[in-house]
């Protein structure tokens, strides 16, 4: 057993992420039909809140980092 090499673990992440996002929807679509749209918004928005403060915590951009609105430079029209 001693010269047994211990391989690599798989990456779940994908995985992970695909069934977050499932779990998501069926979230948003019960709480939708129990309390309307209006809760499902603020509730996607505290989600968005969450990530955004975890990847800013850990140096990264999230997928749907903020939007500038300004103009970028050198565009002046």
């Amino acid at each position: 057993m001693d010269d047994h090499q211990i391989g690599r673990a798989p990456d779940y992440t994908n995985a992970a992420i695909t069934m977050m996002g499932i779990n998501l929807m069926w979230v948003f679509f019960v709480v939708w039909m129990l309390w309307g749209f209006v809760p499902v918004i603020l509730l996607a928005l505290m989600v968005n809140h969450f990530a955004e403060r975890v990847a800013e915590r850990r140096g990264i951009t999230p997928a749907f980092a903020r939007i500038r609105l300004s103009r970028p430079r050198g565009h002046d029209v």
